[in-house]
């Protein structure tokens, strides 16, 4: 129990303090556990980074995840992810009740939709930096954009991640994923427990559409739509944008202004970006209490990231030195850069550019991010004061 409250403590403040992102997150955490505690080496900590990477869902928590587990079983696993992800989703259900009551219509909203355009444009070029740096890549990621913006749809999605996947596998060398050559150490009994995570995970994936099909529960359809978001969400952060606004927006359980508005609003709190599931769960027009819809929101979107990581942990040294995994994870990213490609021109544009200022300001804000190290939540505060002046 001691090491539970430990694990809790220390990424309660991490959850309180890390803006910038899940780049900047493993930041934080690599001063917090490797330099300041010494809970594991260098090494050690860049194989659990690159197994984040491998698995779909949000990096930097799933390294919460399992820096929890190694240290605290899992009581530390749910401590970490508790811990670093209550503050932000608070203040997102919070911003979600605020909306409720003065409307996503106003100048500060407005704002923080032009300040969604920039920051989803900077993801776009930064992750098409390192996951697209060639013209088989670049190819894959324009032919993605170009399919997700005629057949949207999570159903469409996951068929072009299947599909890139296996043209990955097919065409692309298999690069990145360097890892250290030295393994974590994984909790005793890990591997017996393993297998039934990942059949949870698969049965889970299968079962809540069925059954929110069969039983029309309003929160049981949150839970489907925003476990489906989780699981099959490759890159993290701003990559669920699409997943989410084709399960949300496109249903008519938000708005596209609220949902901008939101969306646009993540980026100026600490914690993960996937704590926007708690701001949608808590706006949907669906017959759920905000609290009840937040919590099936945030439990949904994150439940995939604790079963995949304690389920891969244990035969992830396996995984990394198979060539084909890596060449099939190299056509997935490509495909997610064009899937991010695609929500920038809609929803988050179409949503959000309506006159030449707008233009004006989200150029700006743009220019700033790329230009200068200015943080995204202070662009996202400077967008919503300016919102009113447009």
């Amino acid at each position: 129990m001691r090491h539970v409250l430990e694990v809790f403590g220390v990424f309660l403040r991490l959850g309180l303090t890390s803006f910038g992102g899940p780049v900047a997150h493993l930041g934080y955490f690599r001063e917090a556990f490797v330099t300041r505690r010494a809970w594991l080496t260098d090494a050690a900590y860049a194989d659990l980074v690159a197994l984040a990477q491998f698995l779909p869902g949000p990096a930097s928590s799933q390294v919460g995840m399992a820096l929890g587990w190694l240290r605290a079983g899992w009581g530390g696993l749910v401590a970490a992810w508790l811990a670093f992800t209550l503050p932000s989703a608070l203040l997102m259900f919070a911003f979600a009740l605020g909306v409720g009551r003065l409307g996503a219509t106003g100048g500060w909203a407005h704002g923080l939709m032009l300040a969604s355009v920039a920051v989803v444009a900077h993801a776009v070029v930064g992750m098409a930096r390192t996951l697209t740096p060639d013209a088989p890549t670049r190819t894959l990621a324009v032919l993605s954009a170009a399919f997700t913006l005629l057949a949207p749809g999570p159903a469409a999605q996951l068929l072009l991640l299947l599909v890139a996947g296996l043209l990955g596998w097919r065409f692309l060398p298999a690069t990145g994923l360097l890892v250290a050559a030295d393994a974590f150490p994984v909790p005793r009994g890990a591997r017996r427990v393993a297998p039934v995570l990942l059949g949870l995970f698969v049965a889970l994936l299968v079962a809540l559409p069925l059954l929110s099909a069969a039983w029309p529960a309003p929160a049981l359809h949150l839970l489907s739509a925003f476990y489906r978001a989780g699981a099959l969400v490759f890159g993290g952060g701003h990559v669920v944008l699409p997943l989410l606004e084709a399960d949300v927006v496109r249903t008519g359980w938000v708005t596209p202004e609220a949902f901008t508005a939101g969306y646009g609003a993540a980026q100026a709190v600490p914690g993960p970006l996937f704590t926007f599931s708690a701001y949608l769960g808590a706006s949907t027009h669906l017959n759920v209490p905000p609290a009840l819809g937040a919590l099936c929101a945030v439990v949904g979107i994150f439940l995939p990231s604790l079963l995949l990581v304690a389920g891969t942990l244990p035969y992830w040294a396996t995984l990394r030195s198979n060539r084909a995994v890596r060449a099939a994870l190299r056509g997935v990213n490509a495909a997610v850069v064009g899937l991010l490609l695609a929500a920038l021109y809609t929803p988050v544009i179409t949503g959000a550019v309506h006159a030449p200022l707008d233009v004006v300001l989200a150029l700006a804000a743009f220019a700033v991010l790329v230009r200068t190290r200015v943080p995204a939540w202070a662009v996202v505060l400077g967008c919503a004061l300016l919102g009113p002046r447009l």
